[in-house]
């Protein structure tokens, strides 16, 4: 989350979003076992009218939404991922992981079986951007829980 302390630094942020952000990055806890050390996830996506997003492999219309991961680590039932967001869509990142059949923990909306955090698997990990005012690259992170890497040993 991010807030701005002027109402023209925050309309700067708002209007310029898509090319100010440089760097956004997950930590996504996900169902089962991940195979592929790294990946890239393409598809179109839409909206349905019950808020539900879904994904095409061909442009349908939607917004074209990419997604690249690698796994950081497994246990028998979940695997640790880093996930960074190409775009940036409206639930890209469930959708996404529905699509590759490793649903983000506890994220029954896109096909989780399981919920051992009770709360969704994923967490904004880094995000860097241009300051609107002073032109530099601010770059913030913030650790996934422990839970997550305790669940993904």
């Amino acid at each position: 989350m991010i807030y701005a302390k002027t109402e023209e630094v925050k309309e700067k942020l708002q209007e310029n979003w898509h090319t100010i952000v440089k760097e956004r990055i997950y930590t996504a806890l996900v169902e089962g076992v991940v195979r592929k050390p790294q990946g890239k996830i393409e598809s179109w996506l839409t909206e349905s009218k019950t808020m539900k997003v879904y994904s095409n492999d061909y442009d349908n219309g939607g917004k074209h939404a990419i997604t690249h991961f690698k796994k950081k680590q497994n246990s028998a039932n979940y695997s640790l991922l880093e996930v960074e967001l190409e775009t940036g869509r409206k639930n890209q990142i469930r959708v996404h992981m529905e699509d590759i059949g490793h649903p983000v923990a506890g994220d029954k909306k896109y096909s989780a079986r399981t919920n051992p955090l009770k709360r969704l698997g994923l967490h904004a990990t880094t995000i860097a951007f241009t300051h609107p005012s002073t032109g530099k690259v601010v770059r913030f992170t913030s650790q996934a829980p422990k839970s997550f890497l305790k669940l993904s040993r």
